[in-house]
């Protein structure tokens, strides 16, 4: 796992998308955490797809970052709760409540997120 801090927050052309990550810096089948306006996301590729998922367990207040990615999801490295990527719901108990995911884009060599809805 890679830490980023965004310092200062570049806009795409629409103003909707915050510049999170360079694409090459986001390992296959891995994960990077940034925080943008205050919230962790965890980046992460899987299967070719980029998702921006938040980077903090529902259950265990851990970072999911740090945890396994396989088949759409991502595990929380201390108790096992998996999450679907592109929904945030728990697929694995202990966890039941789902956590946010936001929108992604490529644009040129990098990651956008929309965080807001």
């Amino acid at each position: 796992m890679t830490e980023q801090t965004q310092q200062f927050e570049h806009t795409d052309s629409s103003g909707e998308f915050v510049r999170a990550v360079p694409l090459d810096e986001v390992p296959d089948n891995g994960a990077v955490r940034v925080v943008i306006g205050g919230r962790p996301i965890a980046i992460v590729r899987s299967a070719g797809e980029i998702y921006a998922i938040h980077d903090v367990c529902s259950h265990a207040q851990v970072a999911l970052s740090e945890g396994e990615i396989e088949d759409g999801t991502i595990e929380c490295w201390l108790h096992g709760s998996r999450f679907d990527m592109a929904t945030g719901r728990p697929t694995g108990l202990p966890a039941t409540e789902p956590v946010p995911v936001y929108r992604t884009k490529i644009e040129g060599d990098a990651v956008y997120v929309a965080v807001n809805p």
